[in-house]
């Protein structure tokens, strides 16, 4: 528990390119690529006019590449502090959801996934769409790494990792439609849904 008594070191300002970054990713996963200015992001960064185009000299649209990197850099990193300390895939699963949903609540329920709000709805040219697909093939391999870690086979390991990525997508819209954070929350009771075979009951396994 910190000691409030402590005196407090007056942290350092971030450089001025991850402040532009960090808005970036903000505003875009709040409003989309279309819904966002330079001025905004500029404002929101508390960052001098000319910082933008020194850091990213084709303006908007690298800066949208950036923002879309770093935010993909965080999920990563849930992804492995959810998975690393779990007994299964299950419980890692489980843990990701619960700190996506408090996620979920802190950065608004209105706010879309932060890279489909961003290259998705940017420009409509190959080189956004070719770095989403690479973001979000990042995130299966990530998934799909600590699945067969924990002991699921290959196959299996990748078919799952496919599927909880699907459920977080979905489950992530539906949440902003509902405002409800819970619909993140109860996503893995569906990783033990089992599609029965013709004539034969729906279980759980």
């Amino acid at each position: 528990m910190n000691d409030i008594a402590a005196p407090q070191k007056a942290s350092k300002p971030r450089p001025t390119k991850d402040r532009l970054i960090r808005a970036a990713a903000q505003l875009f996963s709040n409003r989309g690529y279309h819904g966002v200015g330079l001025a905004e992001i500029l404002a929101e960064a508390q960052a001098p006019k000319g910082s933008m185009y020194h850091h990213f000299p084709n303006g908007k649209s690298d800066l949208a590449m950036a923002s879309a990197t770093w935010a993909s850099d965080q999920i990563l990193l849930l992804i492995a502090a959810s998975f690393e300390p779990s007994d299964s895939f299950v419980e890692g699963a489980t843990t990701l959801c619960h700190k996506l949903a408090d996620l979920f609540e802190v950065t608004g329920k209105w706010c879309g996934c932060p890279i489909s709000s961003t290259l998705f709805e940017g420009p409509d040219n190959a080189e956004f769409h070719s770095h989403a697909a690479h973001l979000f093939e990042g995130w299966i391999t990530e998934v799909d790494y600590h699945a067969q870690r924990l002991g699921l086979p290959k196959e299996r390991a990748a078919m799952a990792a496919q599927n909880f990525y699907i459920l977080l997508q979905g489950g992530w819209q539906l949440a902003r439609v509902r405002r409800d954070s819970q619909v993140i929350r109860a996503l893995p009771a569906l990783l033990h849904y089992k599609p029965a075979a013709p004539g034969e009951a729906c279980s759980d396994t």
